[in-house]
């Protein structure tokens, strides 16, 4: 199991190094504001959407009718909800 600390840095470097300049600044903003709010169940949610694609992730955000596709969580829906 990994430790706490290390899955918090894992999660903020991968939502701030992305691939797309869009999704780093969605992602990093909602990382830094909610990071300290989430238990470890949260945490792994978030860590495994982290892992999908930018652009799944960008068509999701955006009302694209990916819904179906993507995990139905807390975090995903507290992401939807995310304005910056």
């Amino acid at each position: 199991m990994i430790n706490r600390e290390i899955l918090i840095k894992q999660i903020i470097y991968r939502s701030i190094h992305r691939g797309s300049k869009e999704m780093d600044i969605l992602l990093g903003n909602f990382v830094k504001t909610n990071i300290e709010k989430l238990n470890d169940e949260e945490l792994h949610d978030l860590s495994k959407l982290l892992s999908m694609e930018d652009e799944i992730l960008y068509k999701w955000y955006f009302d694209k009718n990916l819904d179906n596709k993507f995990p139905n969580n807390k975090v995903s829906l507290m992401l939807k909800n995310f304005k910056i």
